[in-house]
């Protein structure tokens, strides 16, 4: 029986692939760099912040003041930061709700165009070429009070209406910052979508039309199921982007008028930069990392599970 199992031994050391250290040498040298550097720009960063959170700390001394869990219990009892949240929940709803389906809309419109199909797709895709700074200055002015597009429009239509200040009010700020939010991103995704619908192979469509199928049948059992992949990913990356709204948001309306316009990163903002408490501000950037890988996981573990199969 030994001699046997030293015989089965000797046969699978024989079978077994010898380790080529020149190849493992080449690609640690090539991984080496990138993961130096994705090290010290997200890894250290991010451990830094979970530390610097555990602090009560302006930036400018040593940390010396040590007060555990404090700034989290500070963080989840301010109204203000619950209502940032719900702020940024509320713009996802609202993207997923009414920006994806116009620009899947959008796609299948133009795709269905012979002629300047390409000059529609640039159209569109052209606000979200514009970086948020130049965007939110824009609609600042359109969304002046006196003599802004918006009113002379509204005026227009309805005669006497008194000029609104849409982003001076506190119940039509978010949706007006979400109205500009749609202008830019939707081109974005309508140029997902359109690259999805081009992978459809045009005979199944064509088959199902000839079984009798009307075309909203044929966009809901045909053309949907087959853009899943896509509309999944338009979704993961709305969602992610809603969280993390900042630049716009805080070029049009720094968070006002009081804080109806906040998200968790313009609170960071205002706590972490304009008010030196950068102890404070690490126990909110890490609220939203959490929060945004949280759902990563979730998401790719639940609804993209299929595509990287």
């Amino acid at each position: 029986m030994q001699s046997s199992s030293r015989a089965v031994d000797r046969v699978a050391a024989t079978r077994r692939p010898r380790i080529r250290w020149g190849q493992v040498a080449t690609i640690v040298g090539f991984l080496l760099p990138a993961a130096i550097i994705y090290s010290g720009l997200v890894l250290l960063p991010v451990a830094q912040a979970i530390y610097y959170s555990f602090f009560r700390w302006n930036g400018l001394g040593p940390l010396q003041n040590f007060i555990g869990l404090s700034n989290y219990t500070r963080l989840f009892s301010d109204r203000v930061f619950l209502g940032a949240l719900g702020h940024n929940l509320q713009l996802v709803v609202l993207s997923i709700a009414i920006q994806l389906p116009l620009a899947l809309g959008l796609a299948l419109l133009v795709r269905g165009i012979m002629r300047g199909r390409a000059t529609f797709r640039t159209i569109f895709f052209l606000p979200f070429v514009l970086s948020e700074v130049v965007t939110g200055v824009i609609w600042n002015f359109i969304y002046r009070p006196d003599g802004g597009l918006i009113n002379v429009l509204l005026q227009g239509i309805i005669p006497g209406m008194k000029e609104t200040a849409l982003l001076a009010n506190p119940n039509t700020v978010l949706y007006a910052l979400f109205g500009v939010i749609t202008w830019k991103f939707f081109g974005y995704h309508m140029i997902l979508y359109i690259a999805g619908l081009q992978n459809i192979p045009a005979e199944l469509e064509e088959a199902a039309q000839i079984d009798g199928c009307g075309k909203l049948q044929t966009l809901r059992y045909i053309t949907i199921p087959l853009l899943g992949n896509t509309i999944r990913l338009t979704i993961y990356l709305s969602v992610l982007g809603s969280l993390q709204f900042f630049d716009l948001i805080w070029v049009m309306t720094t968070g006002g008028p009081v804080s109806a316009s906040d998200t968790m990163a313009t609170y960071l903002y205002k706590f972490g930069f304009q008010r030196f408490q950068l102890g404070y501000g690490s126990a909110i950037a890490v609220i939203i990392f959490l929060i945004c890988f949280s759902f990563s996981l979730v998401y790719q573990r639940v609804a993209m599970r299929r595509d990287f199969q």
